[in-house]
């Protein structure tokens, strides 16, 4: 205040420096919600056409005030400004009239000269306030102050004659209302009572005199005293008896009470007790002793009372009264709460601001209990409105700013013990006079591109007069239709041009324009934009004060409350609960405010919401609210029961608890019931606690069978307990404190298959042997370890690999560790050995004869999914009585693999019961489960296998390789592309898109498009053009939606100019899709450039000028390439009919040389891709289905082929794409610059049945190739048409690379078509298969694609093929003079004029 005094006292010239430093301040950057300027500004000299601050405050505010009837009583009231203000009073909460009886004093002080108080009359009690007001200025209240008049005195309980022993205490009641306390006194004998240190008057008015004597004996009265004449008590006579030397009970005459005081009161707890011996008095608070001798606001008053001066906050808490005199101890306690007056942590603040902006207030305040807070603007309550909101609770916000705005705000903080103010001034300044430069024109083409039911996001261009705009900043002034109040957003930096205005109302028509500013100053105003919301269907609201509680262990009943926005009649609710850790969700339609809901599981947490349905539909739903029903005794058994004997005198008892939703509470412990297994025997019981899950019992007998069961406890009682399970003691102790020996024999009989593996314990019977430890591997023993029970003496080990040699080591182990190793190794039967596994007998001392008969496996194996993670397993044992009950020490093996064929590796574990709980899986995973059972030596088979497959999860990893790209010749338009998430954990049902222009915009503000599951790619259409987006991909299966993938930033690319309107399309370059780094959340979005797909913009005019020579070289390639090919198949040398008869003879077509008059030409395929001739095989036989096509003479008969095999191939080499559409595949391969293949087929009817039997592998050795001549495919694309003969043109020593396929490949260039073969038959006489054996041999192996056709009605992707070096020349004769008798001249020179035909045809088309 001082400062602000001092400001207005400075002398100085006026200074327009102030002035225009203080309007940029204010003209900056102004987020939401911002207050434009506070105090802490400069102040503008005197003198400037900027008004400061004007200091105006309370000096002195009015305190609560005790009054009696008749009295005078003054209210303090001052307050300083400049002028001097006006004070006047209010009375709950009404001006009050001045008169005679009440005067206002020149201070502003009230004066009230004479109470006024009668039962029916109390004009003077009630809340006053100060009110200040300087005209033009504004107005202040003060605090507000309680006048409370004392009433009629009335005793609620008056003095009783008493008597008491010398040295005891004794009491004296006198109980009046409360405001009459502090006008009670005593009278003794009717004469005032001076009370000292031994007697007391308690603050309740009551009495007290301590260590009684003689002179205590007296006549005592109490008298009230308030203004009027005195009220007396009755009197009572107090006796002293001398002490009688013998003990008395002790008793408290005065018990301490809970209070509530305020800090910085005083409290006064009342104790007295009495009793012989007389009694010591001392306190405790929470539990610890009170040290009153040496603290100095704790007192000790007499009779033991305890006075506490200025209390603390840590004063609040229980207090312990003990009374002890040696023969007995007496306690008695109260509760002291604290409670503080509201005040202020942070105080509001003067602020500057311009009309339309947006301020807040800050107002931060703390008491006890937690203070309301209310705001008053110039003395009159600020009731909340669009306009005036209270935010965080205790803050004003003060949207849309306009003159009347201006003056002084108050911040009123108020609880039970009382209340404070504080304020601060708004003052609304002018905008300043531009200064001399030229101002922006308007905005152009402000335009919403986005309008939602809350939001509207606004984009312009640049003002005319700056079309680069650089440096301008904006305001975007909004109003609702129909109102004076105008709002302003500014931009977040310079050159941005666009904003987004939250918190708009639905439906609700809003009205917008645009001002850009320079630092000259703000320009022209753009025209209005008249935007209407999204209408917001009138549901209705939350219903509010959801509550529940258990009502048994297997009920719960909620209760809520009507919802305060309905918006229309409620119809009923519909009630939702879900059991935690489940996707699970019921309902239940209500038509009340509650309902319980019977059937749930015990001691099971659920949670519950509400939805309430009107004529529109469901409402807003209430936050869940979780609930657990209450425990019950468990409903199962312990699981996994065994038992393990340590020595002669103990077993030791694992356990496993019940499954979880059979606990039905927190389980306390297990109760365990043992006795000896011959009968009429008797139980012992022991209790286990806590979560022990394994016990070891003592002290039993030697060599006795023992049988025991379990039973899991809660605080509710004990479960059902397993079935008896036995064990049997050791006949002597065992050494158990150092390693087992060797085992004293190993021996092995080796199987096709398997190894059985028996062996002899360690010649020391005297050291502890816990089972045996089996390791075997090829080569090495540590590949696979196998353990097994102590009483097991041999093991078969199975799924070995034949014919291979495995090293076996066996040890003995127990608890201190493992033994020396015993190693032997043996070689498995190669799978020609079908001799019989006969039984065999070791001689080896202690080595028993395997029992012949093994177990017999476990059958009715069933698998029960219980969840996503988990299954229950059970299975029947027929070598079990009819009950099934487990007698002996038999136990199973569960083993279980995911059921995939590559998948070969087992987990597996051990049960002692019938059924097993398989943990720890994956969802929607399909499993396979067998048991096997041992008992002793004997162990069974596996079981048949039982199959299930876990629960689906909703997704718990993101959509992947998110990418965004913008489609060619449409930038408005992008496609999204995305693989499914890696844990899908169940099949993806579909997919949503995220999309907005704001990273930090809440979830439910980004615009949303959903996706069938089957899409991995979506386009999204009519986006703003040279606009940031960013784009989330969220995964949904039948459980639920998965988390989101992270934002990826796509810029939209920019107009072909700047004048271009921002709506029109444009075919500039596409931005590129880029995944974000981890974003602040401060970040904001790039402001401008769109990149090629190189980093550097691409003009239009340079893309079409790329496309027409890829196209016309494209075009000239082609026909030349095909002029070549047809050059070349013209020639008829007699190297060429050689070879054709070489090739005819190799591919066994000579079978059929008496026929070859039915053989007709082949058809033709062009590969414009790879540019190779290939002719499609038919089968020679005869098929009404398959009829000759003519070939046709012009381009308008060609029929267009299928263009699955296209695809086919596209979508393998775009494989890491996805499975995209046709659209987005086609923009792909054409941003990419990939040509499409074109065929031709030359017979418009597909084949209708299989050319040839081909084999389904891709690759085949070239050892196995039958073919001595095919098309060499450059690597470029060109063809060549050499044939093999024509390498005796080149040097001998020339090696010339020639594609060799597999007789089965059904196409052969300029082959004659053969009868497709059986089965193929390598036959070693053929001389080319010597021949390519070698040269697979001895050259290096080129690979290279080719394309074939397969069966009916599919295509395949090209086929890599083996292409050896050619073989030497004279070999090569050889095979084509050994072949040439294969054909007849005739028949060469048909085919060769078939060929020349077709050559002819598909010269013609090329040049049409």
């Amino acid at each position: 205040m001082a400062a602000e005094r001092g400001a207005r006292r400075l002398v100085s010239s006026a200074s327009s420096f102030w002035v225009c430093c203080l309007l940029l301040l204010l003209l900056g950057r102004r987020g939401p919600g911002a207050a434009a300027a506070r105090s802490a500004f400069p102040p503008p000299a005197p003198g400037s056409s900027i008004r400061t601050f004007t200091p105006f405050y309370f000096l002195v505010e009015p305190v609560d005030t005790l009054s009696i009837r008749g009295s005078s009583v003054i209210l303090n009231c001052s307050a300083y400004s400049e002028p001097s203000p006006k004070i006047e009073w209010k009375k709950d909460g009404t001006l009050l009239n001045l008169d005679d009886r009440r005067q206002l004093l020149p201070d502003g002080s009230l004066f009230i000269s004479s109470v006024v108080h009668s039962k029916h009359n109390k004009p003077d009690e009630g809340y006053y306030q100060c009110v200040a007001t300087v005209e033009s200025l504004g107005t202040i209240v003060s605090r507000t102050a309680k006048l409370t008049v004392a009433g009629l005195p009335r005793f609620a309980s008056q003095p009783e004659p008493s008597s008491v022993y010398a040295g005891n205490s004794a009491i004296l009641n006198c109980e009046v209302n409360a405001d009459l306390v502090p006008f009670v006194r005593w009278e003794q004998n009717r004469q005032p009572l001076l009370l000292d240190d031994r007697v007391v008057k308690l603050p309740s008015g009551t009495l007290v005199i301590s260590n009684a004597t003689e002179g205590d004996g007296a006549l005592y009265r109490c008298v009230v005293e308030s203004g009027g004449p005195p009220k007396y008590s009755d009197e009572a006579e107090l006796k002293v008896l001398p002490d009688p030397e013998i003990t008395s009970n002790l008793v408290f005459l005065k018990q301490p009470s809970s209070l509530v005081r305020v800090i910085g009161q005083s409290a006064v707890l009342p104790c007295v007790a009495a009793g012989l011996p007389v009694p010591a008095i001392r306190w405790m608070k929470n539990e610890e002793a009170l040290d009153t001798e040496s603290s100095e606001r704790l007192a000790l008053l007499a009779g033991g009372s305890l006075a506490i001066s200025d209390i603390t906050d840590n004063d609040a808490g229980i207090y312990f009264c003990r009374a002890d005199n040696g023969n007995d101890t007496i306690e008695a306690h109260a509760e002291l709460t604290v409670q503080a007056q509201p005040e202020f942590l942070k105080q509001p603040t003067n602020i500057y601001a311009h009309e339309s902006m947006d301020i807040v207030f800050e107002c931060e305040v703390t008491g006890k209990p937690t203070p309301t807070v209310k705001w008053v603007k110039n003395g009159d309550m600020v009731i909340p409105s669009d306009y005036f909101k209270i935010v965080k609770d205790h803050n004003l916000q003060v949207l849309g700013l306009v003159k009347s705005d201006e003056g002084f705000y108050q911040c009123i903080a108020e609880n039970d013990v009382g209340n404070a103010q504080a304020g601060a001034q708004l003052i609304i300044l002018e905008h300043a006079p531009a200064t001399t430069g030229p101002l922006p024109s308007a905005p152009r083409d402000v335009v919403a591109s986005l309008v939602s039911t809350r939001f509207i996001k606004l984009t312009w261009r640049t003002p005319a007069s700056d079309p680069h705009g650089d440096n301008l900043t904006y305001s975007v002034f909004y109003t609702k239709e129909g109102t004076a109040r105008e709002r302003v957003e500014n931009t977040s930096r310079p050159g941005e041009m666009q904003v987004t205005i939250q918190n708009l109302m639905p439906a609700t028509v809003y009205v917008f324009r645009v001002m850009a500013q320079n630092k000259h100053g703000s320009g022209e105003s753009s025209a209005a934009l008249r935007v209407e919301t999204q209408p917001e269907v009138q549901l209705p609201g939350p219903a509010p004060n959801i509550r529940a509680y258990a009502a048994s262990p297997t009920s719960i009943t909620v209760t809520w409350e009507t919802p305060l926005s309905g918006n229309g009649e409620i119809q009923n609710y519909k009630l939702y609960y879900m059991e935690k850790g489940t996707d699970k969700e019921q309902d239940v339609d209500v038509s009340s405010h509650s309902h319980t809901i019977t059937g749930l599981k015990k001691y099971t947490e659920y949670s519950f919401r509400v939805v309430a349905y009107n004529k529109h539909g469901p409402g807003v739903s209430t936050q869940d609210v979780a609930v657990q029903t209450l425990s019950d005794a468990p409903s199962a058994a312990p699981q996994n029961l065994s038992l393990e004997v340590r020595n002669s005198k103990s077993i030791l008892i694992h356990w496993q608890p019940p499954p979880p939703a059979t606990q039905n509470g927190q389980i306390t412990g297990y109760k365990i019931r043992y006795r000896k297994a011959s009968r009429k025997s008797d139980v012992t019981e022991t209790v286990v606690t806590g979560t022990q899950l394994s016990q070891l019992i003592e002290g039993l007998d030697r060599g006795t069978e023992y049988n025991f069961r379990l039973a899991a406890l809660t605080v509710n009682g004990t479960g059902p307990a397993t079935d008896w399970l036995s064990a049997e003691t050791f006949e002597s102790d065992l050494d158990e404190t150092r390693v087992p020996e060797v085992p004293s024999s190993l021996h092995v009989r080796p199987l096709v298959t398997s190894i059985v593996v028996s062996w002899t314990p360690p010649e020391n019977q005297n050291i502890v042997v816990r089972g045996y430890a089996i390791g075997y591997g090829v080569g090495s023993p540590h590949a696979q370890t196998i353990k097994v029970d102590y009483k097991q003496r041999y093991y078969t080990i199975d799924n070995l690999d034949p014919s291979s040699h495995y090293v076996i080591t066996l040890k003995a182990f127990n608890n201190v560790g493992e033994g020396i190793p015993l190693y032997e190794s043996a070689v498995t039967r190669p799978h020609t050995d079908t001799s019989e596994v006969d039984l065999f007998v070791i001689n080896a001392p202690y080595t028993p004869v395997p029992d012949p008969t093994p177990m017999m496996p476990p059958v009715g194996v069933q698998a029960s999914i219980l969840s996503h993670d988990t299954i229950r397993i059970t299975w029947a044992d027929n070598s079990l009585p009819k009950h099934q009950k487990i007698t002996d020490s038999r136990y199973y093996t569960v083993r279980w693999k995911t059921n995939i064929p590559a998948n070969t590796k087992y987990k597996n574990a051990n049960a002692t019961t019938l059924s097993y709980l398989v943990t720890g899986l994956k969802p929607n995973t399909l499993y396979e489960f067998s048991v096997m059972v041992t008992k002793g030596r004997r162990s069974s088979t596996w079981s048949m296998t039982a199959h299930g497959t876990t629960f689906e999860l909703v997704p718990t990893s993101p959509p992947k390789d998110v990418t965004v790209v913008s489609k060619e010749g449409k930038p408005r338009t992008i496609i999204v592309n995305w693989q499914p998430p890696s844990e899908a954990n169940g099949k993806i049902t579909g997919y949503i898109i995220y999309y907005s222009t704001d990273v930090n915009a809440e979830i439910h503000d980004w615009v949303i498009e959903p996706v069938v599951g089957n899409r991995l790619t979506h386009q999204i259409q009519e986006l703003t053009l040279d606009t940031p987006y960013y784009f989330k991909i969220q995964a949904r299966n039948s459980k639920g939606m998965g988390p989101m993938s992270e934002a990826v930033q796509f810029r939209t690319p920019k107009a072909d100019s700047s004048d271009k309107m921002p709506n029109d399309q444009a075919s500039g370059s596409s931005g590129k899709g880029s995944r974000l780094p981890d974003l602040g959340s401060d970040y904001k979005p790039p402001m401008s450039g769109s990149n090629s797909p190189h980093g550097s913009p691409t003009s239009p005019l340079d893309s079409n000028v790329l496309l027409v020579i890829i196209v016309s070289a494209g075009v000239i390639t082609i026909v030349a390439v095909v002029v070549i090919a047809v050059f070349c198949t013209r020639r008829t040398t007699s190297h060429q009919k050689k070879k054709r008869a070489a090739c005819k003879s190799v591919n066994g077509s000579h079978k059929y040389k008496g026929n070859s008059k039915d053989v007709k030409p082949p058809d033709l395929w062009i590969h414009h891709e790879r540019l190779e001739l290939k002719p499609i095989d038919k089968s020679p036989d005869p098929n009404p289905i398959m009829t000759d096509t003519p070939i046709p003479r012009n381009s308008q008969d060609i029929t267009p082929v299928d263009n699955s095999m296209d695809s086919n191939i596209h979508q393998r080499r775009n494989s890491y794409r996805g499975h995209e559409s046709e659209d987005s595949m086609s923009t792909l391969a054409g941003r990419r610059g990939m040509r499409p293949k074109m065929m031709m087929p030359f017979d418009s009817q597909p084949p209708q049945q299989s050319v040839r039997n081909t084999p389904s592998t891709d690759t085949m050795p070239a050892s196995s190739s039958q073919t001595c001549c095919t098309d060499h495919q450059d690597p470029e694309g060109a063809t060549s048409s050499s044939y093999l003969a024509s390498s005796q043109e080149e040097d001998s020593g020339q090696s010339v690379p020639t594609a060799h396929v597999r007789p089965s490949h059904p196409l052969k260039s300029f082959a004659v078509p053969a009868v497709p073969p059986g089965p193929p038959s390598y036959d070693p006489a053929l001389p080319s298969t010597p021949l390519l054996s070698q040269q697979a041999l001895n050259h290096h192996i080129h690979s290279v694609k080719t394309a074939s056709i397969g069966t009916l009605g599919r295509s395949r992707p090209p086929m890599p093929v083996v292409v050896p070096s050619a073989p030497e020349v004279q070999e090569t004769t050889r095979m084509l003079e050994d072949s040439e008798s294969s054909y007849e001249p005739d028949e060469l020179t048909k085919e060769m004029a078939h060929l020349e035909g077709l050559m002819k045809d598909l010269n013609a088309i090329t040049t049409a």
